[in-house]
This record gives structure tokens, sequence and C-alpha cells, in this order.
């Protein structure tokens, strides 16, 4: 695609950000793009993910999430982990190849180091070509609709948590953060499932965004609610007899943990198209 337009994102913890995302999408609007999305690596605000290489794993799937949404658009996209340091791993990016654009996504201004460190005007500086500044606000402190944490493997794309999260977003407004739990070292199909996903509730007009997290969905919730500051939980699983999840007594942990209601949908595995792992003990 060489008469394609080539665009630089950089972001970190809001790569996963609808806004981003959307922005992206504004621009392979007005012609053809391509897009290489970086992620500099860095230390986690809370406690939960505390190991260097889940911290790594984080930004990976954080990346991954990205560029599978934008494929599930149609936007031709790369992405890759790269220096904890934004302004050498923007410098890095661009010795690499040319860009004829950067969009450098931030949190608003009171949460951002990035702004604290002054990285749009030396970055705009530094460089030729136009850098577009994006400020996605994952936490939404000005909407007034709740958040509703999303949890869900391979259910993700069910038809009971579809209806279910229609259902919610009838009674009230609401921004649903889908977070999907996903061990190994293949999570190609989590990414394309989740970003599937994402795309199918945006078309039902629920705004929703997400990314593949921690492996271990206890540690992922908590992650979650701790960084939200969600009002409520809905957890997809399969039926009992299939759901690790459920042997494990997720539902009950969380509730316990927690003040929030938790909602359970249980999705049927037959009408969802089997579930050869949850059959044998995987996840959920």
């Amino acid at each position: 695609m060489s008469d394609a337009t080539n665009i630089l994102v950089v972001a970190n913890e809001t790569v996963v950000g609808r806004e981003l995302i959307d922005a992206v999408k504004r621009h392979a609007e007005k012609g053809a793009v391509s897009v290489h999305v970086i992620c500099p690596q860095s230390a986690p605000r809370h406690g939960y993910v505390i190991h260097e290489g889940d911290v790594r794993m984080a930004a990976e799937n954080r990346v991954e999430t990205a560029v599978a949404h934008l494929a599930e658009a149609g936007i031709e996209a790369t992405g890759e982990v790269m220096d904890p340091d934004p302004f050498s791993a923007i410098t890095d990016a661009l010795h690499e190849r040319p860009y004829d654009e950067i969009i450098v996504s931030t949190h608003p201004e009171t949460r951002s180091g990035w702004l604290r460190e002054g990285l749009i005007a030396r970055v705009t500086k530094a460089v030729d070509i136009p850098v577009e500044h994006l400020v996605v606000d994952l936490e939404a402190e000005s909407d007034q609709a709740m958040r509703t944490l999303v949890v869900a493997n391979q259910t993700v794309g069910g038809q009971a948590l579809i209806d279910q999260l229609k259902a919610l977003g009838e009674e009230s407004p609401r921004r649903f953060i889908v977070i999907s739990p996903q061990s190994g070292d293949d999570t190609s199909e989590a990414h394309e499932r989740l970003a599937a996903t994402l795309s199918r509730l945006e078309k039902e007009g629920l705004h929703a965004t997400g990314q593949v997290t921690h492996p271990d969905p206890f540690t992922a919730i908590q992650n979650a609610l701790d960084f939200y500051e969600i009002d409520e939980v809905v957890i997809s699983t399969f039926p009992e007899t299939q759901s690790g999840w459920l042997r494990n007594d997720l539902i009950g942990r969380v509730q316990d943990s927690t003040s929030k209601p938790v909602h359970h949908v249980v999705s049927d595995d037959d009408a969802e198209g089997g579930a050869a792992t949850e059959a044998n003990g995987g996840t959920t």
C-alpha cells in the first residue's frame, strides 16, 4: 500500500480507548492509511501486576487488541511494545521507517505523566511532520453513564452476553469495558473475538472498549475494578459442567471482594459453537 498515508500511533494505557480507534478511522475516511501502533511499556500504577513479564504482556495485549480492532474496521495496522520512554520510542520508530503523521494519545492532563513531561511539545519541535494530540479519558469522569465491566473469554461473542448488554444499555446509559483473560502464547484468536465483539456492540449503539488481559480472571477483574472505578460487573461463562471459572467459584469470589452488583450470564456452548477446551478444564 505504497500510496497510503503512514501514521504512527503512540499510546500506552489509552491504546484501547474507543476515542483513539475512532480518530484513526476518521483519517482512514480521507484516504488509504497504514498504521503502526507503538506502546511504550511503563510500570503499572496499581499493585496487582507486579512482574516485569506480566507488565510487558499487558502492554502487548493492549497493542494486539488495538491492531485487531483496526483490522476489524478494514484498516491495515501493525504494532509493537517499545522503550518505556515515549520520546525515545517515537524517535526510534522514526529511524526505522518514514511516517507522514503522528498521533499521540494520552490520559487527560491531570492524570498524564507524558503531558507533565511536556511530551507533545518535545515531539512537535523534534519532527517535521504533523503531530496530533488526542486525549482519551478512559475513566470518563464527566460521563454520567454507568461503567460496566464485562468479563468473558471464549463466550465474549455469545448471543446471551450481547443480549444482556443490550438490555442493560436500554435500562440506562452505560459504558462497557470488556476484558478477556487469556492464557497461552498465541492470543490472536482472543484478540480477533474481542475486536469482533467491540465492533458488534458499536453497531448496536453501545459504547464499549476492551482488551485481552491477565490470564487469571480474578486478578484481571481486581485490576479493572481498581483502575476504571467500575459500577457493576457482568461475567459470562459456559454452563457449570464446562466452566473452569465456575468450578473455581469465580462468581462468589468476585461478589465477596466487591460491593458492586455482579451479573452472571451463562452462554450455551452448543448454541455458541462448542467449547472443547472448556470441557477439558480450560478457561471460560
